[in-house]
């Protein structure tokens, strides 16, 4: 079963070597194309005041932020790296996270998370849509995703649209249809092995009436005619 992760911060700046630091993390956890409804979530004292900049975007004040756990803090930061386990991270511009998860890392001497784990959703969208925006709100307007809740930027919710964006780009709702998945493999092994299930005790009654069936019929003979594609079978 596939594991991946994703993954969105705030942060009090662009630059964690000027001193900037991270605020607020959130993950969610997808296995097989799938949220399963996991998360976590953390806000985070960055130990320092917050910009007025930065504070604009994801409204996490200096005040707000004072006296919540600390990213070394073992809820924060044990609590991280057990949720995302070995898992992909999938992340929207994953440099600019990567750096910034990187070096909360580094100043409590825990491991990095290396670059090979990260898929980068904005490489992605700019593959697909060659010379569009593909910032995360224009790929939610254009998969037609909902932005309603959202008035600031905010890790969780971020991350919620993410996940969307990310199965939108790998395919969306066809992924269902996709064999490679555990799902499917398992529905052809019922169809090959019926007797696995047996048949149903209590055959379903038809749902249809016998005037809804009639009328059919008459439909089909009067409106559709030789256009059936069932009758070029002789059904």
């Amino acid at each position: 079963m596939a594991r991946e992760i994703v993954l969105d911060t705030e942060t009090t700046g662009f630059e964690p070597h000027l001193g900037h630091r991270l605020v607020e993390i959130a993950c969610i956890e997808i296995e097989d194309f799938v949220p399963t409804g996991r998360t976590f979530h953390a806000y985070v004292d960055p130990e320092r005041d917050m910009p007025l900049d930065a504070q604009r975007v994801h409204g996490l004040s200096t005040e707000f932020l004072r006296g919540k756990p600390k990213f070394a803090d073992t809820q924060v930061v044990d609590a991280f790296l057990e949720f995302v386990g070995e898992a992909a991270i999938i992340a929207h511009n994953a440099a600019f996270d990567r750096t910034f998860v990187n070096h909360e890392l580094g100043r409590c001497s825990r491991g990095q998370l290396p670059e090979p784990r990260w898929i980068d959703t904005l490489a992605m969208a700019r593959t697909r849509f060659p010379g569009m925006p593909n910032s995360l709100d224009a790929l939610c307007k254009r998969f037609k995703i909902s932005l309603a809740e959202r008035d600031l930027h905010g890790a969780l919710i971020d991350a919620r649209l993410l996940a969307s964006v990310y199965l939108e780009l790998k395919g969306g709702r066809e992924r269902r249809l996709d064999l490679t998945t555990s799902s499917a493999i398992a529905a052809a092994a019922a169809v090959a092995n019926p007797a696995a299930y047996g048949p149903r005790p209590r055959p379903l009654p038809p749902r249809a009436t016998d005037v809804e069936r009639e009328r059919h019929a008459t439909f089909i003979r009067e409106s559709v005619r030789n256009e059936a594609l069932w009758s070029k079978f002789g059904l």
